[in-house]
């Protein structure tokens, strides 16, 4: 049975391990130790993981400015995909977003990355025609 619930220190290294996984060409700024440290500076409650027993099988980052949530780095095990695991993932994401007075969720999505357009499109998602656009900053 898998458990959804949020993220504590004890879940780094499954959390890093599964992200090594999902994103293995990941810019350094996205490593785990920089982009969880940050997450439990602000808003720690929606960093959630998915548990198989005490093995982490999927993580979710979410965020909310006070106008729109954000999904970010919701990933699942190759091992335990298609069996609803994200699904969870992301219904609890928007679960605690909506409870923060959140009424829109954005996401971003590699373009090439077909699949998991296609699952956000089952959970409801639909694109939008916008661009995205980063900018690094000096830190």
């Amino acid at each position: 049975m898998v458990l959804i619930t949020t993220y504590n220190s004890e879940h780094f290294s499954g959390v890093e391990a599964l992200w090594a996984e999902a994103f293995p060409n990941d810019a350094p700024w996205n490593a785990a130790a920089v982009s969880i440290a940050e997450k439990l500076r602000f808003q720690p409650d929606l960093m959630v993981v998915a548990l198989d027993g005490n093995h982490v099988i999927g993580s979710v980052m979410a965020g909310y400015e006070g106008h729109r949530g954000w999904i970010s780095r919701i990933a699942v095990l190759s091992s335990h995909r298609n069996r609803g695991v994200g699904r969870d993932l992301l219904v609890e994401a928007e679960r605690r977003l909506a409870a923060l007075g959140c009424a829109k969720v954005n996401l971003q999505v590699v373009e090439s990355n077909s699949d998991t357009v296609q699952f956000y499109e089952r959970s409801g998602y639909r694109i939008e025609p916008r661009i995205s656009m980063s900018k690094l900053l000096p830190i």
